[in-house]
């Protein structure tokens, strides 16, 4: 396959559901349906984008995992956050997605709208820039996301040093995926069969990160491209294991993924980063292993050295009566959640899951509308 229509094709399409519905009809008879996590959000918006979830049988669930870093930022983070961006000439740098996140007292939206200095950029490199074009100014760069992103900002540590660039800094809210698995597995009330494994994340890490989920916990997994094809054939490979009674770690998106990941982009993150003892999630709480932090190389790019970003926060009363941390884990659904689509919506998000463009709660809410007032024949004949 050569160009992006080819990933949509309906007739192979049909074809992958038939044969998923064929391998899950010759298993033995079970009360409850094969559940599977796709752990990234990008997956759960391809899922409800293409109508995958109604071609499917009842005897598989999808269970929509922790892999959008935003939709797991912690409040207590965002917090310290807002305090940085509204200290005196300092330049707060950002992804757009993490703009709208509620924290305890408001998002950084509402911190820019009183007055503090944040912007939107499209990559750290662009934070170094400005701290170059600004140099009475401290531009701090939020490091966000999984290995998926920890290059670049590792890159841009690199260069920033290279420059002897010291009015920029990072605030380092970087995660890893691996221990979040394992700690969701060793939960007693979280059942997880199988699991569809991030595609970008794994073009960095490669597919030997995750041996141990089939090696130590004994669940199989496969890594998936993002198209609907990609999804139904990772699938049907991840059905055709539950089968055989295999737990293996096989790789669909091979057009992208290698079982060693990336070289350069792996050294880098090495070079720079090394692992926190633990690391607060939202809906989660604390993962042991699962942050990183600058090594004492490059320290002196950390925004929270010498700084003191520690702010008291608590959870808000409306954010204690959501379920984020139960849709994170697949114990519900955003339906489920009492405040879905009545006081939590994306233009009033409650919850980051509302949030983020490839949050659960989002997914659901724009691909799951109640069906119109109208029919199809009334608008049909309002539009003349």
């Amino acid at each position: 396959m050569q160009y992006i229509d080819e990933f949509r094709d309906p007739s192979v399409a049909k074809a992958l559901v038939t044969g998923i519905t064929r391998e899950l009809s010759a298993m033995p008879a079970s009360d409850t349906p094969l559940q599977v996590m796709e752990v990234c959000g990008g997956h759960t918006h391809t899922l409800f984008k293409y109508g995958i979830l109604q071609l499917l049988p009842d005897s598989v669930e999808f269970v929509h995992g922790p892999g959008c870093p935003v939709c797991v930022l912690p409040t207590s983070r965002l917090d310290q956050c807002i305090a940085l961006a509204q200290r005196p000439d300092t330049i707060f740098c950002t992804f757009g997605d993490a703009m709208r996140v509620p924290g305890t007292d408001g998002s950084l939206l509402d911190a820019r709208a009183r007055g503090a200095d944040i912007r939107i950029v499209y990559s750290p490199m662009d934070a170094l820039t400005l701290a170059k074009t600004e140099p009475d100014k401290q531009v701090v760069f939020f490091a966000l996301g999984f290995e998926t992103t920890m290059p670049a900002t590792a890159m841009t540590v690199l260069q920033a040093e290279k420059q002897s660039i010291r009015n920029f800094k990072i605030f380092c809210q970087h995660i890893t995926i691996m221990p979040t698995l394992t700690a969701l597995l060793e939960q007693d009330d979280v059942r997880i069969d199988g699991f569809l494994l991030p595609g970008h994340l794994s073009v960095v890490t490669g597919t030997k990160l995750y041996r141990p989920l089939a090696e130590v916990y004994h669940k199989p997994g496969v890594v998936s491209g993002f198209e609907p094809l990609d999804m139904l054939h990772a699938l049907l490979m991840l059905i055709r294991q539950f089968r055989d009674k295999r737990c293996d770690i096989e790789n669909q998106y091979t057009r992208a993924v290698t079982p060693d990941g990336s070289h350069n982009a792996m050294q880098a993150i090495t070079r720079v980063f090394t692992s926190k003892t633990e690391s607060e999630w939202r809906g989660l709480g604390m993962i042991q292993d699962s942050g990183i932090q600058l090594t004492d190389r490059y320290r002196h790019f950390d925004a929270e050295v010498k700084s003191d970003t520690r702010v008291v926060t608590t959870a808000t009363a409306s954010t204690e009566q959501g379920r984020c941390g139960d849709v994170l884990t697949g114990r519900c659904k955003p339906t489920d959640c009492p405040l879905f689509r009545n006081h939590c919506s994306p233009d009033n998000p409650v919850g980051a899951l509302m949030v983020s463009s490839e949050g659960a709660c989002a997914a659901y809410y724009q691909y799951s509308q109640p069906k119109p007032i109208f029919s199809a024949t009334a608008y049909k004949h309002i539009n003349g």
